[in-house]
């Protein structure tokens, strides 16, 4: 069935990085443009990046310090995350275009 299932997060020191990975299954991963989102506490869920294609696209707050990626031939889509700030900490979740069930997410959190 179709899946999602996102992995990585973890506890980090503001200036730190990580590097999320989304496993997908159950649809033809390459045909599909893919995002990653996050969701703090008491926010509506925001997009954060999405990838299509050779093209990537960043919301303004990540621009220059997030990196959408992907491996088609293992359907994993990745986000490395450099230079985070505690305004990083979410729930982060990753999904296609258009959206299908959600997965787990992944929380991150950025703290000292």
């Amino acid at each position: 069935q179709v899946q999602l299932v996102e992995s990585g997060g973890g506890l980090v020191q503001p200036g730190g990085s990580l590097r999320l990975s989304c496993a997908a299954s159950g649809f033809t991963f390459s045909s599909y443009a893919m995002s990653w989102y996050r969701q703090a506490p008491g926010k509506e869920r925001e997009l954060v990046a999405t990838i299509a294609g050779p093209y990537a696209n960043y919301a303004d707050p990540v621009k220059g310090r997030f990196t959408i990626s992907r491996d088609n031939a293992k359907k994993t889509v990745y986000l490395q995350m450099n230079s985070l700030k505690p305004e990083d900490t979410a729930v982060y979740y990753c999904n296609r275009r258009p959206t299908i069930t959600w997965g787990q997410g992944t929380q991150v959190t950025v703290s000292s």
